[in-house]
């Protein structure tokens, strides 16, 4: 088959770590043949980094400037909607990273149009991506050990987001921006859709890090049910300070399943920095899911191809209603349904301020 031609729309921390996957590990199926950001200073380094020929500020300058089979899309959340509808009116195939929109109309309007295209759209949940975490599922499809009875997934992240991160009003906050990873493992892992969502946050470090936002908050703890019975919670901590940590354990009628550790040698107790028994803390996403982001790039291309989809528009779906129904719970301080605000009438109203 011909090389797959992409276009990498964003040129940061995960349009660099794409570029490298592709150039270095599909490089004989796919290369990125054009990098579009903003900033052409940023998206030049890149460029040449990678030996991309075409550097454009906008994905409508690289529609005119090239021609392409996909795009991967890596902007921030409130950029994903125009981007991924311009690319599918193009007829291109779309990596499109997570959270899928801003909110679930967002999202209907960018699923109708894939599907009325008959293109491929990847959402970028890399832990689908992951030997342990694919395992994991696996053993829970098998039966082996019953039921899942409760899930506890956790993401935290060292460092402060991008300040655009840091406002519900242009990322939905923490629960889009950090666990969205969590709301999808946690609706994975449990194979049953949401019922409801509550949500406690908490502001230990926002002030000492220089963050004002109205409703910022950098602690989470979110309670899940299922249709099936289940229930999950999902905890989140951005920053902190001692590493990135994601962990899922399941408890299941006949059994438990744990996935993943703080370092590659698990230490028991750590304070920041210092790990107090075991191996080093993974200091970053990108070293605790490094090959989960090639195979993802790889599972991409196979899409292109025509191979099924691993994780698509109705995973992002349901994680985008997730998100909204636990950012109502943490401004109203109740229990929400995810039926809330998936009626048609529902409009996020800590949206409706952005000047986007």
């Amino acid at each position: 088959m011909a090389t797959k031609r992409l276009c990498m729309v964003g040129a940061g921390r995960v349009g660099r770590l794409h570029t490298r996957s592709i150039t270095e590990h599909v490089g004989h199926r796919a290369e990125v043949t054009a990098i579009c950001d903003p900033s052409r200073e940023i998206a030049a380094e890149l460029a040449a980094d990678y030996g991309v020929g075409l550097v454009c500020a906008t994905l409508a300058e690289a529609l005119e400037r090239g021609t392409y089979d996909g795009v991967v899309i890596t902007t921030p959340t409130f950029t994903h909607h125009p981007l991924a509808l311009t690319a599918i009116r193009a007829g291109l195939h779309v990596h499109l990273e997570k959270p899928m929109a801003m909110n679930l109309v967002e999202c209907a309007e960018i699923s109708g149009a894939a599907e009325a295209a008959g293109i491929a759209l990847q959402l970028g949940f890399m832990r689908r991506f992951d030997s342990d975490f694919v395992a994991g599922a696996e053993l829970l499809r098998s039966g082996e050990i019953g039921d899942p009875m409760i899930i506890k997934s956790l993401t935290h992240g060292p460092g402060l987001p991008p300040a655009w991160a840091n406002d519900i009003r242009t990322s939905n906050g923490m629960i889009a921006e950090v666990n969205s990873h969590d709301l999808d493992t946690i609706s994975w892992y449990a194979g049953s859709e949401p019922v409801d969502i509550h949500t406690r946050v908490a502001n230990f470090k926002g002030a000492q890090r220089g963050v004002v936002t109205e409703h910022f908050y950098d602690t989470l703890v979110a309670t899940v049910t299922f249709e099936s019975g289940a229930i999950a919670t999902v905890a989140g901590v951005c920053p902190a300070d001692y590493g990135y940590d994601a962990r899922v354990e399941v408890t299941c009628t006949a059994g438990m399943v744990q996935v993943g550790h703080t370092g590659p040698g698990g230490p028991a107790s750590i304070v920041a920095g210092t790990a107090l028994r075991g191996e080093a803390v993974y200091r970053s996403w990108r070293d605790r899911f490094a090959d989960a982001y090639v195979r993802e790039m790889v599972a991409f291309v196979d899409a292109m191809d025509g191979a099924p989809l691993r994780v698509g528009a109705a995973d992002g779906t349901r994680a985008v209603g997730l998100v909204l129904a636990g950012t109502l719970s943490m401004l109203e301080g109740r229990t929400v349904t995810v039926a809330e605000v998936q009626a048609a009438g529902f409009v996020p109203a800590w949206q409706t301020r952005t000047g986007q």
